[in-house]
Formats: C-alpha cells, structure tokens, sequence
C-alpha cells in the first residue's frame, strides 16, 4: 500500500483516518497487542497452525463460483460469487475470529469478549471460543436480539453468554460501546474479538490481515478460471471487513475497480440508512476516525438498515481512506432492492445470500446490464441467508 505513508501505517493511520483516541490504560494494552501482533504474524507455527484451521475446519479455499445462469438473465457482464456463505459458521467472519483466536491463545488470555449485530460474528466467536476452550460473552443489541433469534440461540448453545445491550437504538454501536466498557473494566484478562474492520489501531489492520485470504484466493482463483483479472470487485460495506479482505490484495491492480455498497435503508434522511460514506463527514467514532453520520450536534447517529449486520454508523478507516483517495468508489443500495436481491438470488442460482450479502448482489444486478459480456465482476457473497429466513418471510407475508 505505497499511497500510504509508512509511518501513518504504523501508528495505525489510512491517510487522515484510523489511529487511538482511547483512555491510557486502553491504549496501553492496545499497543501491547499491536506488538505481539507485528512479532507473530509472520512466525512460520503461527502462520501454519492458522492455515491448518482454515483449510480442515473452515473448508478453504472457498468457491469461485461463476453465477451463470443470473449472468445470462441479466445480460452484460459475467457475474461471480466469491462463496463465503460456504465456510463453516456460514459467513467471511471465521476467518478472523480464527485468527484472533490463536493470537488470544498465545497471549495466554482465557476470556473472550466480541460485539455482534447479525450474529455471523457472535457465532463465528463462539465456535472459536468452544474449539480452543475459552469463555465468552458477547454483546448484541436487544432490536438485532428480536431480527437474529435464531444466532443468539445458536451462540448460547456453543456455550457462549450472549448479553442483550438495552440502551441507545439497541443495535450493533451499542454492542461495541458496551464491549468497548468490558474491555476497559477487564483488560487484565480479557480478549476483546473485534468483529469488522473498525475500531482503534490495531484492529482494522489486524481484522484486514485475516480477511484478506478472500481476495487472495478470489485472484487466484479467477486468474485460473479467466487468464485475466476481474474489471470490477465488489461488496457490502457495514464496519467493512469483508469488502476489505475482498479489496486490499487488488489495491495494486488500478485495472480493478472496487465498489463498496453501503446499506441505503429506506432514504437519504438522517437516521433512515446506514450509509456513512455517502451521508456521512468523517469524525472520531469508538476510538478511530472515520466517516461517520452524524445528528446535528455532531453525536453519532441513529441508524437503519434491513441488515442487522450493517446497521453501523461508521466505517473502516482503510474505506474512508479509498474513498478519500478515490482507489475505489461507494454506492447505496435500499432496503427494498436487497429484498429483492435475496430473493432473485435464491430463485435464480439456488443460493440464498445473507441480507447484508444482498446488498451487493442488488448492486450487481444494475451495473452487469450495462457492461459488456466479456467484462468480469466479483462479487463477495460474505454469508448465508439462514440467519435471515423469518425475518424476510416476516417482511414478505405483511
């Protein structure tokens, strides 16, 4: 990442964003990880064990599929799904929590603490946490309680104690602030699992190290299949971690255009989307600089989105660092476009995304049209659309 500068990097820095705007006693334990993290992420046992839990217990690489059959409907470019929605725990989150995991495990710490807004992350934690023997508390906004039943139930049998977060618009911010306040109260003893690419350094490096096995593979897997890159890479955006684990290994491919597809919700009206970048000013937001919306008093906003896992008033600073740069570009999808996205998906490719996925497939689906058939795009499908069976058969039977 030559564009930016080698010191900002270190410090935690994408341009004007990231860094710690934390208490000292956070910091410091902050810095403590950042060290151990620099020191181990190139050991060759440490590389070794994490590739054999990806590989046997995830089941990578994941598929490139080429999504023929929507391709063909709706002309234009080829459209393939990175498939992420086929690991183990059903979403892209495994492979972090995998890695924070034995990072966790070698810094002797026994308690884990995550935040979740969909679940993909709570579960991915839990599964982490009941294969290395750990406990784990994970925090989740009462509303995403209500929308993701069945993951709390699916994280409290994998052992986890799932605590439902009551204040504020009880969604995922107030799960991070009430993970934020467990890590400041325990830190002697506690791990905290942050879920996306966002937070203070040096989460969003660390969240963007383990995720970028998607793209990785995703180039690899396409130079085989196509001889050639893909013309456009493209995902939902929430925090960020799956569009930067799909982005960061093409940021040195200018031939690649990138597209984030932040959730739109019902508008542009402040508190009806979730769509910093496109509605958003940067600001300071659960200690690291971002594009964030914001009230008019310049407080962090309420937000919506159809997708617990993107109802976020923030966003990773390495996205607000393309964004700024202009290395890759950020659209909105609404709420009724990814409902139908989930359900063109499902009918015509036997494949039924997460919600959040569907933000990108709604995406896809208007910008294949006008593009040419020998054109490429990849689309990071980041998980499954189980979680989000009741929830859509809900909206639909109303």
């Amino acid at each position: 990442m030559s564009a930016i500068n080698a010191q900002q990097f270190e410090r935690g820095y994408f341009g004007e964003f990231g860094g710690q705007f934390v208490p000292d006693e956070l910091k410091t334990v902050l810095d403590r990880l950042a060290d151990f993290y620099k020191e181990i992420k190139d050991d060759k046992d440490f590389v070794a064990e994490l590739q054999y839990y990806l590989r046997d217990y995830v089941g990578r690489p994941s598929p490139l599929y080429l999504a023929a059959t929507l391709s063909k409907k709706l002309g234009g470019a080829k459209i393939y799904l990175k498939r992420e929605d086929l690991n183990h725990t059903g979403s892209h989150k495994i492979n972090n929590v995998l890695g924070q995991a034995l990072l966790a495990k070698r810094m002797g710490v026994k308690r884990v603490i995550a935040e979740t807004g969909a679940g993909q992350h709570g579960v991915a934690t839990a599964t982490a946490c009941a294969l290395f023997d750990m406990d784990c508390v994970i925090y989740m906004g009462e509303e995403d309680c209500r929308r993701q039943a069945l993951n709390v139930f699916r994280m409290e049998l994998l052992g986890a104690k799932v605590v439902p977060v009551t204040r504020g618009t009880r969604t995922l911010k107030d799960a991070v602030d009430e993970a934020l306040e467990d890590l400041i109260q325990n830190y002697n003893n506690t791990y905290y699992m942050l879920g996306s690419a966002v937070g203070p350094h040096p989460f969003p490096t660390i969240v963007r190290d383990f995720q970028s096995v998607i793209g990785r593979e995703a180039r690899e897997q396409i130079l085989e299949m196509e001889g050639r890159l893909p013309d456009y890479v493209m995902a939902c955006v929430g925090g960020g971690s799956n569009a930067i684990g799909l982005f960061a290994p093409f940021y040195n491919d200018p031939s690649v255009k990138m597209i984030g597809v932040e959730p739109g919700g019902r508008g542009s009206s402040l508190g009806e989307n979730a769509a910093p970048i496109n509605y958003g000013v940067p600001a300071v937001l659960h200690g690291f600089r971002c594009y964030t919306v914001v009230d008019g008093q310049g407080d962090p906003s309420p937000t919506h989105s159809i997708a617990a896992g993107l109802d976020y008033p923030g966003v990773g600073p390495e996205h607000s660092f393309y964004h700024a740069s202009g290395r890759a570009s950020y659209t909105s999808v609404k709420d009724q476009e990814a409902l139908a996205a989930f359900q063109e998906l499902s009918k015509t490719e036997g494949i039924i995304p997460a919600l959040e996925s569907a933000h990108a497939v709604a995406e896809a689906m208007k910008l294949a049209p006008t593009l040419k058939d020998s054109e490429i795009i990849i689309i990071n499908l980041s998980g499954r659309g189980d979680k989000d069976a009741n929830q859509v058969f809900d909206m639909l039977k109303s």
